[in-house]
């Protein structure tokens, strides 16, 4: 199935080749971070999680949000997600790679990263999330591609397969949620320090995640000729519209616990963030377009008339997925720094080279993802399906 991918028009090796592009601009960047440290990132010993981690974190969101058609599917059988399946997992699959190659550029000494293998420390965190991450990985690379290449024979996929689809339904909110324990685990910094942090986790991701794969979904439609179930796009958009009014719930208790209850250490992050402390205000913008986001997406999601129409439905996604990279890709994190624990206010703002090296991290991303919906959609359109995603028998 691999030399699907070799084929294809002007439009998609162009977009290509502008993928190539923004790598290769990356790894100058990092070669220009590796050379000369950390230092030429905005991080600092007060701030020393940044756009990294940020994107790190949001991404292992999008991952775990492929559950979200698998679940559906396999475990309910709502054939409506028959033909979204394979792109729920294969996004799956390049928002992972993404995720361990922000871990690796925000080591600084990749070498560190063997760390965790070579030294494992079952007590910390972090090895519990390399754990999950990898096996994750492993699981929608195996299923994945053993489906669709048994969809391309014509044939059912085999037995063993459908242990391991099982196992990925549980496995998928277990990454976000040991992410999230990566923040509650944190006494000192307040703002991380809830019971309701992985659930927060887990609403965004299953706002944003969805989101994205409706707007992809809507990409394949238009420059392909597999359409993916305008029926499926919708039940998805009811997905995006729950889980987004949760989000939006969940970040309200909090704002009440802490303002409630006046205490200085819970308030503090989130008068930064919002209205600036003490003269520094420099995030206050950027959350204000991700609250305004959030309250256009679920005014345009919460009434059936605007969802259904997919251009708006598309427009919402886009809220919704911008509204929330804000909120967790960069405002959780360095929210929980600002101020730091002896009330010392430091900044941060992403420098050039951090953004270039960020970007070529997406780009890669969207490389993998290009191939794999590449090789996905070749295999589909060789396939007849029924109007809930069933194959029949192809006609010669």
């Amino acid at each position: 199935m691999l030399e699907n991918a070799i084929y294809g028009g002007r439009r998609y090796w162009a977009w290509i080749f502008f993928l190539l592009s923004l790598i290769g601009a990356g790894f100058i960047a990092y070669i220009y971070q590796f050379q000369n440290g950390l230092g030429v990132t905005g991080m600092s010993r007060d701030v020393s999680w940044g756009l990294y981690i940020g994107q790190f974190t949001f991404l292992v969101g999008v991952a775990a949000s492929g559950v979200m058609v698998v679940l559906p599917y396999y475990l309910h059988n709502y054939k409506k997600f028959g033909r979204l399946t394979i792109l729920g997992e294969f996004l799956a699959i390049a928002a992972v790679v993404m995720c361990m190659l922000f871990i690796f550029v925000d080591m600084g000494q990749p070498l560190r990263v063997l760390n965790v293998i070579l030294h494992p420390t079952p007590n910390s965190v972090m090895f519990f999330d390399m754990a999950v991450l990898s096996g994750y990985l492993l699981l929608n690379l195996l299923i994945g591609w053993t489906v669709l290449g048994a969809e391309r024979k014509e044939v059912g996929p085999p037995k063993w397969v459908k242990p391991l689809i099982y196992l990925s339904i549980a496995w998928a909110p277990s990454i976000h949620t040991v992410t999230a324990f990566l923040y509650a685990g944190l006494p000192g910094r307040h703002f991380w320090l809830s019971a309701i942090m992985a659930a927060r986790f887990l609403a965004s991701a299953f706002a944003a995640g969805p989101a994205l794969l409706i707007l992809l979904a809507l990409i394949v439609r238009k420059y392909t000729k597999f359409d993916p179930g305008k029926e499926a796009i919708q039940s998805l958009g009811k997905i995006v519209t729950y889980c987004m009014l949760l989000n939006v719930f969940f970040l309200g208790l909090e704002f009440f616990t802490a303002f409630y209850s006046q205490i200085p250490g819970h308030m503090h992050s989130f008068v930064y963030l919002y209205t600036g402390l003490h003269g520094h205000s420099q995030l206050v913008p950027i959350m204000w377009v991700s609250s305004i986001l959030a309250a256009v997406a679920v005014f345009m999601l919460v009434f059936p008339q605007i969802r259904k129409n997919e251009s708006l439905l598309a427009i919402a996604c886009i809220a919704t997925f911008f509204s929330l990279w804000i909120d967790k890709g960069f405002g959780l994190v360095v929210g929980g720094f600002v101020p730091n624990p002896f009330e010392k206010i430091t900044e941060y703002w992403p420098t050039l080279p951090e953004t270039i090296i960020t970007v070529a991290v997406w780009a890669i991303g969207f490389l993998v993802l290009t191939v794999l919906y590449k090789i996905a959609i070749s295999v589909k359109e060789e396939v007849v399906f029924d109007k809930y995603g069933e194959r029949q028998i192809k006609a010669e």
